[in-house]
């Protein structure tokens, strides 16, 4: 069966930030046009970051896809993980708050910043 390759960012049960990957099925469609089930999307939104731009630790505030349009993107976490998507990359952002937890830039979230020579332009697609 072919598969699309679904990177996410997401909340361990140790309230830290950390990347998986999951397999997405594409089992409809025919074989020159294979496609996944139909996913359900709360709206989007474009964003574009300048050279030079880098966000502060922070938790995502609702789940949501972050396809790179333009420019570089890189994802930090705590312990200096970090990963680079380049124009046609994504990623499933999930790392939200734990419920009930008060944010801790010393243990939650990640940081992005733009990476090169170009501005960050991204498309964020509710999930």
């Amino acid at each position: 069966m072919t598969t699309f390759t679904k990177t996410i960012l997401f909340t361990d049960t140790d309230g830290r930030a950390k990347f998986r990957e999951e397999a997405v099925p594409l089992d409809q469609g025919t074989p020159q046009s294979m496609l996944s089930e139909v996913f359900v999307s709360g709206g989007y939104q474009l964003r574009t970051s300048p050279v030079g731009f880098r966000s502060q630790f922070h938790c995502t505030g609702a789940p949501q896809w972050c396809f790179i349009l333009g420019g570089q993107m890189e994802i930090g976490l705590q312990g200096g993980v970090s990963r680079i998507f380049k124009p046609g990359e994504h990623f499933y952002s999930a790392d939200v708050l734990p419920e009930g937890a008060t944010f801790d830039p010393a243990v939650h979230g990640h940081w992005s910043r733009q990476v090169g020579d170009h501005p960050l332009v991204t498309l964020f697609v509710r999930g």
